[in-house]
């Protein structure tokens, strides 16, 4: 990616409200390969219209999941550069799909609106997408390639903007 696109998604993550910029610890993850021998789960989730979403409405660009919570105090934290990336990367090759875990469509409605979030939301109410994934630590991302085969376990808060994040959509473009 070239240097004008990394600075404008730095600047968008830090332009897009106040609520980006609540005191949390230092941003820590732990990135991982997805295990060779664990097949990707299916997604099927509804989002905030109820529309039904799975993982082949994504086929052809990298997808970047991301299990959050409002209650989550990295989740948000991590939101405005994970909400720039399909624009600085070419919304036709990254698509960026939160995943909330356990909260019902008003109050997810209400905190995006509230913090000026505008990512596509689905819905996890019971949690079994997210035990199907794996995921017990809030915030979690999976990175999916085009072809729809979970690559990369994201584990805690990234700054997405930064070289080893986008290194990481990077190399999935490439494949």
């Amino acid at each position: 990616m070239n240097a004008q696109r990394r600075l404008a998604l730095r600047a968008a993550g830090a332009s897009l409200g106040a609520w980006a910029l609540l005191p949390h610890a230092h941003a820590s993850f732990e990135a991982t390969d997805w295990p060779r021998r664990m097949p990707t789960p299916s997604l099927d989730a509804l989002d905030l219209t109820g529309r039904r979403l799975t993982l082949a409405d994504f086929k052809g660009r990298v997808l970047v999941l991301n299990f959050w919570a409002s209650w989550c105090e990295p989740c948000r934290a991590e939101m405005p550069t994970l909400q720039q990336l399909p624009e600085v990367l070419g919304e036709d090759r990254v698509a960026v799909l939160g995943l909330n875990f356990k909260e019902g469509p008003r109050k997810i409605a209400q905190f995006t609106q509230a913090a000026g979030v505008t990512l596509p939301m689905a819905l996890d109410p019971q949690g079994e997408i997210a035990r199907a994934w794996g995921v017990r630590v809030f915030p979690s991302t999976i990175l999916i390639d085009t072809a729809g085969r979970a690559r990369r376990r994201i584990r805690g808060e990234v700054d997405w903007s930064s070289n080893e994040a986008l290194g990481w959509i990077e190399a999935l473009l490439r494949r």
